[in-house]
């Protein structure tokens, strides 16, 4: 499991801005917080490690606990936290919040994610919202708007601001590892109503459906495929632009998606009058997203799958799916 490690630890940087403030953690409190996250250290690297499901459980309730106690602690909205491997902290671009996510495995075919936004508050007094994932209850995960009690789980190592108008919207994304045959990335938006309350989802994706894509309306994309094929899904500062892998399936059986790997070409998402607006083919950008996402993977290939008409060369995906197979023997997932 040392991807989790790296994953957590790129998903977790710190704000630099916020140090400016870091004053307002009195000393007291900061070495109390600071005693506090060696415990949530250890209980964090047992909820992913260890090999009893039972043990893995019970450490999960106690991180729980012990994080609410935690940031409990006046103006601990400050304190990073950044020792804390298995857990992700994203701050927003305007630093008035923060999202806290990590992940439980009971077995290699149940992942659920728990999570919990903290505000930013003028008296430093905790203002929290629990993040409850409910993607086990529900049929279709990106046909609605969420409220934070009935949220579709992910790990999120990316925020992206955008605005329209004088509404700001926070675009997440983030890493479900789904089961023992899929993984899913998604991409979510985050909004505050009038009553301060966090919103998840908006009707904002335009795309013509394929049988790869999520059905239309979509108020979340999710990108799922095969398990350890590696697929990119990260946002590109230069491009301004939500970059992700065009996906094809092994045995031209698009609906299972347990066969869809990438091809070599990409797709691309672009902010347009508020709307993410797909970009259905990105040619010759240097998208090179290594080093923010460790789970990417390589830069994208100069080698397409598909020739200029758009046909996949079947030699050439099968050969990429070996290619695919011999990695994922060298890195297995529980490294």
């Amino acid at each position: 499991m040392v991807k989790y490690v790296r994953f957590f630890l790129a998903a977790g940087l710190f704000c630099a801005s916020l140090s400016l403030h870091a004053q307002q953690l009195s000393k007291a409190d900061h070495k109390r917080l600071a005693a506090i996250e060696d415990t949530l250290k250890q209980l964090g690297r047992t909820m992913i490690f260890d090999e009893d499901e039972s043990v893995r459980f019970k450490a999960d309730n106690n991180f729980i606990q012990t994080l609410v106690r935690a940031l409990r602690t006046p103006n601990s909205f400050y304190y990073p936290f950044d020792s804390l491997e298995t857990v992700s902290r994203i701050y927003a671009p305007d630093t008035t919040f923060r999202i806290i996510t990590w992940q439980y495995q009971k077995d290699e075919d149940y992942f659920r994610q728990r999570g919990a936004i903290q505000m930013r508050t003028t008296d430093g007094s905790l203002k929290l919202f629990p993040l409850i994932d409910m993607s086990e209850n529900t049929e279709n995960p990106t046909d609605s708007v969420r409220s934070n009690l009935n949220w579709i789980g992910a790990i999120y190592y990316k925020m992206v601001m955008k605005t329209q108008g004088a509404k700001k919207y926070y675009t997440l994304l983030g890493l479900d590892d789904n089961n023992g045959t899929t993984t899913k990335k998604w991409m979510d938006v985050l909004y505050f109503d009038q009553a301060g309350q966090p919103q998840f989802g908006m009707n904002i994706f335009q795309y013509k459906p394929d049988s790869i894509k999520p059905a239309q309306p979509a108020y979340r994309f999710c990108l799922e495929y095969k398990k350890d094929a590696k697929a990119r899904l990260n946002y590109d500062p230069e491009l301004d632009m939500v970059m992700f892998d065009h996906l094809v399936s092994e045995t031209k059986e698009t609906s299972k998606k347990e066969t869809l790997v990438p091809d070599g070409d990409y797709e691309g998402f672009q902010w347009r009058n508020g709307k993410w607006v797909l970009i259905s083919k990105v040619y010759n950008q240097k998208a090179d997203m290594r080093g923010v996402d460790p789970l990417l993977g390589n830069a994208p290939t100069e080698d397409p799958l598909r020739d200029k008409d758009g046909k996949i060369n079947q030699k050439k995906l099968e050969e990429q799916n070996r290619k695919n197979m011999e990695r994922a023997k060298k890195n297995p997932p529980d490294q």
